[in-house]
């Protein structure tokens, strides 16, 4: 889930108005759609407690091969 606000525009309070509904939509468009794991090669830049990734098992394996796996702040834990 990823959501980068566009700039705002320095027009007019009608721009403005219709620049913050289209954002609003993006916004509860971006929220509302369900998360989908892309397979990783390689690990996350930064590590961060209680994320979820999936690992291919064979560029970049946490230990137990591939799939899903949640990191509890020190170690990777393969999930099922």
């Amino acid at each position: 889930m990823s959501y980068k606000p566009r700039t705002p525009p320095r027009t007019s309070l009608a721009a403005l108005t219709v620049w913050l509904g289209q954002e609003l939509r993006i916004l509860a468009n971006t929220l509302n759609r369900p998360p989908v794991l892309q397979e990783r090669h390689t690990p996350p830049d930064k590590l961060i407690p209680g994320m979820i990734v999936w690992a291919d098992g064979v560029d970049w394996n946490p230990g137990a091969g591939a799939g899903i796996y949640w990191y509890d702040g020190t170690n990777w834990n393969k999930l099922g």
